[in-house]
């Protein structure tokens, strides 16, 4: 017997006169930095408050409303000392408060509430009649979540199969008959008793003679497969009862003949299937409980289609409308449901189809072969599309995260394994989407590595797949990210085509590290099998033929083009492997002979990664063979029915012409920017260690080496410099950090408050400044050294030498070190002939067409030009310069791959005249401080 939960103790208890109030309570992630003045808008949590005659009760913030309900609950029971873990409730106990709850929600007082069931009971008020009043059993069992919990406490089948509360209900009713009416051939109850006038007075129940109709559009999903998915329209009265509107639709003369699934989607969706089970269906869940049948004996009777699109079985015809009452209003909730939505629900229960979705790209975009970085993914995910995937299947995924942690030479590598059950809530934290240690995100910080396995069971634990690869990452967001995209991909290949041999999908498991139950996975998946097969999308003579498999792909064999054209001037600038292309496009269903053109989708701005695979490939290969500002047109064969109907605004009228003409698809791209690979892409592919690492170490060796103690970092960014800087003994005391990105200063106030607070290092005052560097701030002026790493370059040529003018002359550090990309290695890093920029540097056209390393950059420089611009700044500004760099060599060409400036100032001079300087010039804000005297200070708010 399963031990109450608190909140069913506190109902017990009190009954009506617990009142929970629950509120949204976004937190501030300053805790974790203090100092941090730019407020972090935490995830949007809940806290609930409770009270009671006796006490009031405030709980902590929860994520889900449920858990601080439950929480404020234990923390009544604690202060009134009722232990609700002395004793599991006996079956009689269990009994009686099921009973208890029936009989509430027949009272007075429950019918004025804002309860999903009570709209329903209000509703049945207004019938006629016999009917007046009466209350269908499956709405009852369907719309009260703390009566279907109580009926899982007497019988945990009640998961499976929710169907099966009627029976208790029917069982917990017969116990009130002086209150209720009941029928359990019919299955409906009604109170005995008429409702005080005043209740429904106050019940605001709408009075007869002020009717109105709602148009309400619904999908008739029959049990046959022979039949067709269709539209209609449920004409729904102001003054009646919806569940009559579609019993009549069944053709069922009454409402207590209907079923109603679980919410398609959300669980706060009103989108559900109402269905006509066979009598006999009904009957056998309504008689002795102790026969109640999990599973209906009524072969041919199983509704595919409905059973596949809720999880769980329907059976005869069924609607799928969205109508209902809600937790918020007394007014009945309803939204049309077209074709439309309903094959993007279909589509939706695949991970591909959940990725198309995502984009707003069904006819173009492609679940991507392999996860690179947020920057280049688009769309929802990988995690997301899987936990998506396994909610719509009534799966859980669990992922476990190990982390390799480098300590020094003499001490070996230690492991640290954590998986998300093993956790205690209060010991752990949520950080990518996966509950980790605390601590474990440290080992980024050590040079550690990460690998993410993953785990999906059923609802009762069953196990169904795992995968558990050998890859390792710098970052466990990307361990977690790669891991689920694994998963996602063998799921997907399984969807197009249900009936692969068992061995070949054994095959395709062991390639990927994934290992499944077959018994369980086929018996999760087994609808989709039949809907994929049982009338597959092929073509007759042209003609396309109704289809009801899933999702398969786009590309499949013998789906060739039917035409290409590609117009427009070459522009010289192609897309390559790794790079980001932007296109605008629209595909359209075109007839044959008529040359009927309909708009199926477009998008004016679409972007994706060349060869991850992230759309169909006929699309990728017209791309690649396109320049910049070239269109092209094509057509295909038809794919898939479903993906059509799920993309057209009008599916009615796409199936009336798929069904009569013969048809193909025609794409219209546009080819509107391409945008190289990210420069540290290209970095990490050539150098080791990475560019950026050799840069940073070359900055702190220098910074070792002038026994410098204050330190400006200018466009610090997300502080890898200074963070770097914290690894190491130096003489530092003080360090700053100026960049006009708040994101990023957000993320190094982070990395530096939890390193400062457990460094040993003798930096005693550490500051983060949001401004730009080439506006002048007293603050920061002669400090003993100043880096500008990988900066200037992101500012137009212009304001970089405004910025060399500011810092030397105003800042005026004893050492500046500034790097910026050597253009001439680009040859080299991109494997491509350089462009003559030298030649002629104030063409801007020609400059144009140059393959920079980053699109961020506004300009990158030859050595000469470089050399040029330090040499200037220098002499004018009385410093001294050297020139090095890093990657590569600076004896042989092209030199090194980034080229790094030392400016060091010399003594003043009689002739300088220094420009004077105000102390109250402070253009920046402080968005973050630390001292070590009071390294728990509070938000800054100036």
């Amino acid at each position: 017997m399963t031990t109450f939960t608190p909140k069913a103790i506190v109902h017990k208890r009190f009954g009506s006169s617990a009142c929970y109030k629950v509120e949204e309570v976004h937190e501030s992630t300053q805790n974790g930095c203090p100092g941090l003045a730019i407020m972090q808008k935490g995830p949007c949590l809940y806290r609930c408050t409770l009270q009671l005659p006796e006490v009031t009760v405030v709980s902590g913030n929860f994520k889900k409303k449920k858990d601080a309900e439950q929480s404020a609950a234990e923390l009544a029971l604690e202060k009134l000392g009722i232990n609700p873990a002395t004793k599991s409730p006996s079956l009689q106990e269990a009994w009686d408060a099921l009973v208890a709850r029936v009989s509430f929600l027949f009272s007075d007082e429950f019918l004025s509430t804002l309860h999903p069931l009570s709209g329903h009971f209000r509703a049945a008020l207004q019938r006629e009649g016999d009917l007046s009043g009466q209350i269908p059993a499956s709405v009852v069992a369907i719309f009260d979540a703390t009566l279907c919990n109580m009926c899982k406490s007497l019988d945990p089948k009640v998961e499976s199969n929710p169907f099966l509360v009627i029976p208790y209900v029917l069982r917990a009713a017969a116990r009130l008959s002086e209150l209720i009416s009941t029928s359990e051939e019919e299955l409906w109850f009604r109170r005995r008793n008429p409702y005080a006038p005043e209740t429904v007075e106050s019940s605001s129940i709408q009075q007869l003679g002020s009717t109105e109709i709602f148009s309400i559009e619904a999908i008739n999903v029959p049990s046959s497969l022979e039949k067709t998915v269709e539209r209609v329209i449920l004409n729904v009265s102001s003054s009646g009862y919806f569940l009559d509107v579609i019993a009549k639709q069944l053709g069922l003369s009454k409402a207590s003949d209907v079923l109603i699934s679980r919410p398609i989607g959300k669980a706060s969706s009103e989108t559900r299937l109402y269905f006509a089970a066979p009598k006999q269906y009904l009957l056998d869940m309504s008689s002795d409980l102790l026969n109640a049948k999990e599973d209906c004996n009524s072969e041919g009777s199983l509704n595919a289609r409905a059973s596949y699109l809720s999880g769980q079985d329907i059976y005869g015809d069924a609607i799928l409308a969205s109508i209902g009452y809600t937790w918020r209003s007394k007014d009945l909730f309803y939204e049309d449901v077209t074709l439309q939505s309903y094959h993007r629900m279909v589509i939706g229960k695949t991970p591909g189809g959940i990725y198309k979705l995502s984009r707003g790209a069904i006819l173009a975009a492609e679940l991507p072969l392999a996860f690179t970085t947020n920057a280049k993914w688009k769309g929802s995910f990988p995690r997301e599309i899987l936990c998506t995937f396994c909610r719509q299947h009534r799966l859980e995924p669990f992922f476990s995260t190990q982390s390799t942690l480098e300590e020094s030479s003499e001490s070996p590598k230690s492991h640290k394994k954590l998986k998300v059950t093993d956790l205690p809530v209060k010991e752990a934290q949520y950080a990518n989407g996966c509950v980790v240690a605390a601590g474990v995100k440290d080992s980024v910080e050590s040079g550690g590595s990460f690998r993410c396995e993953v785990k999906i069971v059923s609802k009762f634990q069953d196990f169904i797949l795992e995968c558990s690869p050998k890859d390792s990452f710098k970052k466990q967001s990307d361990s977690i990210q790669n891991v689920s995209l694994k998963v996602l991909l063998w799921l997907n290949a399984y969807f197009r085509d249900p009936t692969v041999p068992l061995e070949r999908l054994n095959a395709s498991a062991d390639g990927l590290n994934i290992r499944f139950d077959p018994q369980n996975f086929i018996k999760v998946f087994l609808l989709c099998q039949h809907i994929h097969n049982v009338r597959r999308n092929e073509t007759e003579e042209g003609k396309s033929v109704c289809s009801n498999s899933v999702n398969v792909s786009y590309a499949l064999p013998g789906h060739e083009f039917r035409s290409l054209n590609i117009e427009g001037p070459d522009s010289g600038v192609t897309p390559s492997n790794g790079s980001l292309s932007s296109v605008s496009y629209s595909v359209s269903l075109v007839t044959e002979g008529e040359r009927m053109k309909e708009l199926l989708e477009s998008s004016d701005d679409f972007e994706f990664e060349i060869a991850s695979g992230a759309v169909i490939p006929h699309l990728e290969t017209v791309v690649m063979q396109m320049t910049v500002g070239q269109s092209a047109f094509f057509s295909m064969d038809l794919p898939h029915q479903e993906l059509i109907l799920a993309a057209a605004d009008d599916s009615a009228r796409m199936l009336s012409l798929l069904s009569s003409k013969t048809c193909f698809l025609e794409y219209t791209i546009t080819l509107l920017q391409v945008t190289e690979p990210l420069e540290d892409r290209m970095e990490q592919a050539l150098f080791s260690p990475p560019l950026s690492k050799q840069r940073v170490e070359y900055a702190v060796q220098s910074i070792k080496e002038s026994c410098a103690t204050t330190l400006v970092d200018f466009g610090c960014g997300s502080g890898s410099l200074l963070d770097s800087l914290l690894n190491y003994p130096t003489s530092l005391e003080k360090i700053a950090g100026v960049d006009i990105s708040q994101k990023s200063l957000t993320r190094a106030a982070k990395i530096l408050h939890s390193k400062l607070d457990a460094s040993m290092s003798a930096i005693n005052s550490a500051v983060l400044y949001d401004g730009s560097i080439t506006a002048f701030d007293s603050r920061l002026s002669g400090f003993d050294i100043g880096t500008c790493l990988e900066v200037i370059e992101h500012m137009e040529e212009d304001q970089a030498s405004e910025f060399g003018n500011v810092v030397l002359s105003l800042f005026r550090p004893r050492v500046l070190i500034v790097s910026t990309p050597n253009y001439e290695y680009n040859v080299i890093l991109q494997k491509s002939n350089l462009s003559s920029q030298e030649d002629d540097p104030e063409d801007k056209n020609q400059a144009q067409s140059c393959k920079f390393r980053n699109h961020d950059h506004k300009f990158e420089w030859t050595r000469e030009q470089f050399n040029c611009w330090a040499t200037e700044l220098a002499t004018r500004h009385n410093y001294s310069v050297e020139f090095s760099g890093v990657g590569g060599s600076g004896d042989t060409e092209p030199g090194f791959a980034s080229q790094i400036a030392v400016f060091r100032r010399g003594p003043v001079r009689q002739e300088d005249v220094l420009p004077e300087v105000s102390d109250m010039e402070h253009p920046y804000k402080v968005i973050w401080e630390w001292s070590s005297n009071d390294s728990s200070r509070s938000a800054l708010t100036n």
